[in-house]
């Protein structure tokens, strides 16, 4: 069972190994996922892997979604060759798209002593704290999963454990095309808005990117990170991509 500790210890020394992936169709990141699990759960240590990347338009509904919570027809959606698939994670439905940023800590939960809920608290208080280096308030709620502020869900969380090696994880709107967000209801009665649509002006991706990466490490107790352009066991598979709504 895991260790109930919540503290942020040095984990002895391990690195979070970093790969950023660029655009990466969603099964190419689903079949990396499963890779890294299959050599995580097998070692003894406390390695941890950060995939992050962004996906080319598409619908996903985790185990608290509804197809309810579609806000056009599903024939308007193949029309605009936009997916929509159910997956096996936790959270509702989410909308992919380029300006989003797909955050994956790949992490031996059980050797780093934590929990499903104390994973969610700590990924959760990362991209709040990123929010905040931006100079943008916002939170995290106990009730719901994701990153709130003022004008709306700035991020959302749907992430699922195998072989107590956590996976998917956190999605955080950065500069993905407001017209994408009106597709989906991703937590019924709230609406979701972006960093650049909060700041007023532009943002970053690089700059983003940088802050995701530290304080995730710094969330889950990695005092180091590699940092990787790519993955050896990526392998991409292709789709006609729609960047704008």
């Amino acid at each position: 069972m895991p260790d109930p500790r919540a503290d942020h210890d040095d984990v002895n020394g391990e690195p979070l190994e970093t790969h950023l992936l660029g655009l990466v169709d969603f099964d190419a990141a689903l079949a990396l996922q499963e890779r890294t699990i299959y050599d995580l759960s097998g070692r003894d240590d406390r390695l941890g892997t950060l995939l992050i990347c962004e996906h080319p338009p598409e619908i996903t509904l985790g185990r608290d979604a509804s197809r309810r919570d579609l806000l056009v027809s599903e024939e308007e959606l193949a029309a605009r060759e936009i997916p929509v698939r159910w997956t096996p994670r936790g959270g509702g439905a989410i909308i992919h798209a380029p300006g989003q940023l797909a955050i994956y800590p790949l992490l031996p939960l059980e050797r780093l002593g934590l929990g499903v809920h104390e994973h969610r608290r700590r990924l959760e208080g990362a991209l709040v704290a990123v929010c905040h280096e931006l100079r943008l308030a916002a939170k995290r709620r106990e009730s719901e999963p994701g990153v709130w502020t003022r004008y709306g869900q700035a991020a959302y969380f749907g992430a699922a454990v195998k072989s107590w090696v956590s996976c998917h994880g956190a999605y955080l709107n950065v500069t993905i095309d407001p017209g994408f967000l009106k597709l989906v209801a991703a937590t019924p009665n709230e609406p979701s808005t972006s960093l650049q649509a909060l700041r007023l002006r532009p943002v970053s991706m690089n700059q983003v990117r940088e802050a995701v990466i530290r304080h995730v490490a710094e969330a889950f107790g990695y005092r180091r990170t590699h940092t990787y352009v790519g993955h050896p066991l990526l392998v991409r598979t292709r789709r006609r991509i729609c960047t704008n709504a």
